[in-house]
């Protein structure tokens, strides 16, 4: 590390940005299919307030067991970045995921 970046303040230098939060979810691993949550299209937002980030999600299926356990995992990755004090996960339903929300990579990887 720099001495210019050591010296830094941590208010907004730290501060992570959007795609930050998006990097970190990509470690959220959908352990039936073996990809990522942001690959899959599972991901619907991010809100950074502050020192907060605000994470909305779904799931593959409403049926599926994995919501606290993905919870858990994007409360981990995102609370690691620097500037992130709190990682609020909220599950959604709606609307409904579809395979057509995955990005192009995970369609091949899934034989889409």
């Amino acid at each position: 590390m720099s001495d210019d970046q050591a010296a830094a303040p941590e208010q907004h230098s730290e501060a992570p940005t959007e795609e930050d939060i998006f990097e970190a979810l990509e470690e959220v691993i959908d352990p039936e299919l073996g990809l990522d949550f942001v690959s899959l299209g599972l991901v619907y937002g991010v809100e950074i307030e502050k020192e907060d980030v605000y994470v909305t999600f779904t799931l593959t299926t409403p049926a599926c067991p994995i919501g606290p356990q993905v919870s858990e995992q994007m409360k981990e990755f995102v609370g690691d970045l620097p500037g992130v004090s709190a990682v609020h996960p909220k599950m959604v339903f709606d609307p409904a995921w579809s395979p057509e929300m995955m990005t192009d990579d995970a369609k091949f990887a899934l034989g889409f």
